[in-house]
């Protein structure tokens, strides 16, 4: 469920958003800013796919060695999908382009989208000091400790805490300096105490957020 990563083993360190098959906008965005795929690392909120035009290249992406990805719930809804047969709510949220594959696609497809039962729920970052934690919509209890069991729905699902940010009940949550979410799209990042949602609707024509966790010099 969860996996350490200690920051001193790469230079620039960037998250990004839900991407949601934006493919050709990641790159823009890494080319933008110099990324380094030899020493830089590109860590990601999860949903990188469904909905957008590219969701078969951002899924491959989880080949690559400079990234790391935390499960999302479309992950999970391809994961039930193929190994479950539930691909109807798969579909009804933008997973048919995995249909609209040829065969001999599907079959590589297949075992990316397999690989993600073996992405963690939760990505701990140490970054000197700093401790940031990842995850998809949530980490569902008011302290982080590392290994400990959270309910894997809420950790994929949950808009809870957006809400009562949103509504004006705020609060931190003990055990790190920052925690780092995508799921629900918004207009722009949306910060609240030490939470940080940073899923801005690339998607749906607004933009690709990255965020620069270690930065060389």
């Amino acid at each position: 469920m969860y996996q350490r990563i200690d920051g001193s083993a790469w230079r620039n360190i960037w998250l990004v958003g839900d991407l949601h098959g934006c493919f050709t906008q990641l790159i823009a965005a890494l080319r933008e800013r110099k990324f380094d795929p030899y020493r830089d690392l590109l860590l990601s909120v999860g949903d990188l796919i469904d909905r957008g035009p590219q969701s078969a290249k951002c899924l491959n992406l989880l080949r690559c060695r400079w990234v790391y990805a935390v499960r999302g719930n479309h992950e999970q809804m391809a994961l039930e999908a193929l190994t479950g047969g539930k691909t109807a709510l798969w579909e009804m949220n933008g997973g048919g382009w995995y249909k609209q594959s040829s065969a001999q696609q599907q079959g590589g497809l297949a075992e990316l989208i397999a690989r993600c039962q073996y992405l963690p729920l939760v990505i701990e970052l140490r970054c000197g000091e700093v401790v940031h934690v990842i995850a998809h919509a949530d980490y569902p209890a008011a302290v982080y400790a590392w290994q400990q069991e959270v309910d894997a729905h809420q950790v994929l699902w949950s808009r809870r805490r957006l809400t009562d940010h949103l509504a004006g009940r705020h609060g931190a949550i003990a055990g790190a300096d920052h925690f780092w979410f995508g799921h629900t799209s918004l207009k722009r990042r949306y910060d609240s105490d030490n939470q940080h949602y940073i899923d801005t609707g690339a998607v749906f024509g607004g933009e690709l957020t990255l965020v620069a966790l270690q930065q060389a010099g």
